[in-house]
């Protein structure tokens, strides 16, 4: 009985673990990468050095990385070591590199 309750707690555990990193995830429509790609080739911004940061998907940019608005979309962009990025303002998690 023990063991069956420890076995249904780990899986609850395991599913709850995919429920959360599922929520992390960003998908950015097509129509939306469109326009910020768009707009990030049009307005440029000078790149800002941070050493050792980590620039994928899903890392966070502190608090003195000042992030840009694209218009009519929810994210914004900066430039961090020659590198085009895209954050979420709310988590400041980038979303998107674009190359």
């Amino acid at each position: 009985m023990r063991l069956q309750i420890i076995s249904s707690m780990a899986g609850l555990l395991l599913i709850g673990g995919i429920g959360a990193a599922a929520a992390q995830d960003v998908i950015i429509q097509p129509e939306q990468q469109t326009v910020i790609k768009e707009y990030v080739h049009k307005k440029p911004l000078a790149s800002i050095n941070l050493l050792g940061a980590e620039l994928s998907i899903g890392s966070t940019l502190p608090d003195t990385v000042e992030l840009h608005e694209i218009p009519d979309v929810q994210y914004r962009y900066v430039v961090v070591n020659d590198r085009t990025v895209v954050v979420d303002p709310s988590t400041r998690k980038i979303v998107e590199v674009i190359e």
